[in-house]
């Protein structure tokens, strides 16, 4: 198996996949996951191609970039048995694919997932926070026709995937829905440091966004 051919192909697939892509998962997010993966891992040691094969191919399916009402595995999965990718590797990569997303965790945590899956996982999560992550809230907002901030709407219940789904929230009110829970989701010691700094950022955005709408400053 040559893995950096494998790899290389990977890229040029994604890159392809993701080219028209605008709401927030293009292919510049999948480069920062990469790096942050790459970051994360240099403490975890984990298999480092396994861990490059899901942070690339993990948005292709996604459901946001495809447009349909559920997420399609196959397309990473084909791709993968296209260039001869053995079964077990295929197997790690799909179980990471399939199971780290935020709303694919409400319900349970993957007490006993792989290493690589918490790498993967947690890079990730840190794009989706810190001044990179409030940029790519507003151009998701923007791109589903949410509104920027809604003071007359009451904050959504969410306790399941399909409640998270459906809540149709403002973009403010997804820093209270998801984004500023995630530092406390941080699997690897790396990340969580990382986390707490990012999170400080929204805070401070989140401050000084709600005085500005109020007029006061």
């Amino acid at each position: 198996m040559q893995k950096e051919r494998i790899l290389k192909k990977t890229e040029m697939f994604v890159k392809k996949a993701l080219l028209h892509e605008g709401t927030g998962h293009d292919f510049w997010h999948i480069e920062r996951v990469r790096k942050n993966a790459r970051l994360i891992n240099a403490t975890e040691q984990a298999d480092a191609f396994i861990i490059e094969l899901a942070a690339l191919l993990h948005d292709v399916g996604d459901r946001k970039v495809i447009k349909q009402d559920e997420d399609d595995y196959s397309i990473a999965r084909n791709f993968l048995k296209s260039q001869k990718v053995p079964d077990e590797v295929i197997g790690s990569v799909m179980f990471i694919i399939e199971h780290m997303s935020y709303s694919k965790t409400l319900n349970t945590k993957k007490e006993h997932a792989s290493k690589e899956y918490y790498v993967v996982q947690d890079a990730d999560r840190l794009d989706a926070i810190g001044a990179i992550g409030i940029a790519r809230a507003f151009t998701y907002g923007g791109s589903a026709g949410r509104a920027m901030h809604d003071p007359t709407r009451k904050a959504p219940k969410i306790t399941s995937t399909k409640s998270y789904r459906n809540a149709g929230s403002a973009t403010c009110q997804h820093f209270e829905d998801k984004l500023l829970l995630l530092k406390d989701l941080m699997n690897t010691k790396t990340a969580k440091k990382i986390a707490t700094k990012r999170n400080d950022v929204m805070k401070k955005f989140l401050a000084q966004f709600y005085d500005e709408w109020d007029g006061v400053r």
